[in-house]
């Protein structure tokens, strides 16, 4: 099975930028669409954005559109995630994901996700 590992969280003013890093052991992360996800304080895991297996394809929710940028480098087993404008409600548990689906696109929902990171917090202050 594949291993997950984020890094890069941390604290930033609202308008900054961080970038998040998914590092993967065990397998090649050729094998998986990859997506990140995001828990925000008392509230349910969400979906953020998701890269398809060669990176031809993503999928992003609508209120990071324009300001996140998903991507991979499948020879470095890495996904990583720039985070650019932030926004104090983007304020959450960020967590990297591995979805080992046949299907050809990337996939949105939580539970289609097989492996799981610890996730890294990022904290956006107003």
């Amino acid at each position: 099975q594949v291993r997950l590992e984020e890094s890069g969280g941390g604290l930033v003013q609202a308008g900054g930028s961080l970038r998040l890093s998914c590092a993967a052991s065990g397998r090649t992360i050729s094998r998986y669409h990859m997506g990140w996800f995001r828990q925000p304080p008392g509230k349910e895991r969400e979906f953020v954005v998701a890269i398809s297996r060669n990176g031809g394809s993503t999928r992003y929710v609508d209120s990071v559109k324009g300001r996140f940028t998903i991507s991979r480098d499948n020879a470095k087993n890495t996904v990583e995630l720039q985070m650019n404008g932030l926004k104090p409600e983007d304020t959450a548990v960020y967590y990297c994901a591995a979805d080992q689906t046949i299907q050809t696109g990337p996939r949105t929902l939580a539970t289609e996700y097989e492996y799981w990171g610890q996730g890294t917090q990022v904290t956006v202050s107003s």
